[in-house]
C-alpha cells in the first residue's frame, strides 16, 4: 500500500489492501462489503458504526477495533491536508 498517497483518493483496490492488512479478523466480511459497495477512501473515512452494522460487522468489539483504525485513518488524512495548508501559506 503506498502510504504517501492520500486516504480520500484511494481506490476500491486500496481500501482492500488496508482491509487485509489492518483487520484480518474481519477481512472475508469487510472485502465482500467494500467490493459490493465500491468502498473508496473517501467513503472509508466516513464510516461510522451503525455503517459497519450495516456492512455485517455486528459485535460491538469488532466494530470498535475497526473504528480504532478509521480514527488513525482520519488522523493521518487531516495532518496530510493541514501540511498542504501550511506549506501553501510558506511558499507564497
Amino acid at each position: 500500500m503506498d502510504l504517501s498517497k492520500r486516504v480520500s483518493l484511494w481506490t476500491l483496490e486500496d481500501v482492500l489492501e488496508w482491509v487485509q492488512e489492518q483487520c484480518p479478523a474481519h477481512v472475508d466480511t469487510l472485502q465482500r462489503a467494500v467490493i459490493k459497495h465500491s468502498i473508496s477512501g473517501r467513503a472509508l473515512l466516513r464510516l461510522k458504526d451503525h455503517h459497519l452494522e450495516l456492512l455485517g460487522v455486528e459485535a460491538e468489539e469488532q466494530q470498535q477495533e475497526i473504528l480504532q483504525n478509521l480514527l488513525l485513518l482520519r488522523v493521518r488524512e487531516e495532518i496530510n491536508e493541514l501540511t498542504d495548508i501550511c506549506s501553501d501559506c510558506f511558499s507564497s
